[in-house]
């Protein structure tokens, strides 16, 4: 009784790359179709309920040459990686005492990242408002808090997803926990630690916007608020669209490079 021949369904690297580049063409197709719509139908309503693309364009353009609103994009961008860089920091420690120490692990794990992860972020937000005032530290401490459970969930999950044969190896060859960590352990946490920081600054954008909005006194998000007051909605439009191509252009431009990066590099070891 023979057997009947398996039709291979892996594609071969030519139809991969073809299929890659009408998958770009339709991207960019949908997305000029929507500006075309946008267009359109922004000529048969007034500026001030839906502005044209041509409007928007033009002050995102002024977001870039004037100082004083270049300086606010740079508090935004101050919030963001000052809240990235201390909720990767309290995340990662949190995760290393949930995995090295037993006592505190069901405390970490059971109830500090499920309380975290299930605050609202507004009510971070009016906390901090009572707290420190309508200041940059407000937004700081509010984003940051937000941020800190997904770096607990991300560098938990890599911590226990690590190779315990290497762990061993390691273990065989030193009994210096600090040189294991630092040669053995935090090596192989590099994707996680990556995809921690990647999935921050995306989240962080969205965030930040708000907390400045409700309790900051510069940033993106104050100009937001004092478009919203002056009925200026080519700016808010403006602000809205600057910031999707900043992330877009950020993802584009650096953390899809060092991700095609890091694949390759794990995937030869």
């Amino acid at each position: 009784m023979t057997q009947a021949a398996v039709p291979d369904c892996r594609r071969a690297p030519g139809m991969q790359i073809n299929s890659r580049s009408r998958q770009k063409w339709v991207a960019n197709l949908a997305t000029l179709i929507f500006v075309g719509a946008w267009w359109v139908y922004s000529l048969f309503v007034p500026a001030y309920q839906v502005p044209g693309p041509e409007l928007v364009a033009s002050l995102m353009l002024d977001i870039v040459v004037d100082f004083d609103l270049r300086l606010q994009l740079f508090y935004s961008l101050y919030h963001v990686l000052t809240a990235i860089a201390l909720s990767f920091v309290i995340g990662f420690v949190l995760a290393l005492v949930s995995k090295y120490c037993w006592q505190m692990s069901g405390f970490i794990d059971n109830r500090a990242t499920p309380f975290l992860n299930s605050f609202s972020g507004i009510g971070w937000l009016f906390m901090a408002m009572m707290w420190f005032g309508v200041t940059s530290g407000t937004v700081i401490f509010a984003v940051t808090m937000i941020l800190i459970p997904f770096a607990i969930i991300n560098i938990r999950t890599g911590l226990e997803e690590l190779d315990d044969e290497i762990g061993e190896l390691g273990r065989s060859l030193t009994r210096n926990p600090i040189l294991i960590f630092f040669k053995i352990t935090l090596p192989m946490l590099v994707p996680y630690l990556f995809a921690t920081l990647r999935t921050a600054f995306g989240v962080g954008w969205k965030v930040v916007l708000t907390a400045e909005l409700f309790g900051g006194n510069s940033g993106v998000g104050y100009m937001l608020n004092s478009a919203r007051q002056e009925f200026h909605t080519e700016m808010i439009f403006a602000i809205i669209c600057f910031i999707i191509l900043f992330v877009y252009l950020s993802e584009v431009l650096f953390f899809s490079p060092l991700q095609r990066q890091l694949k390759r590099r794990f995937a030869r070891e």
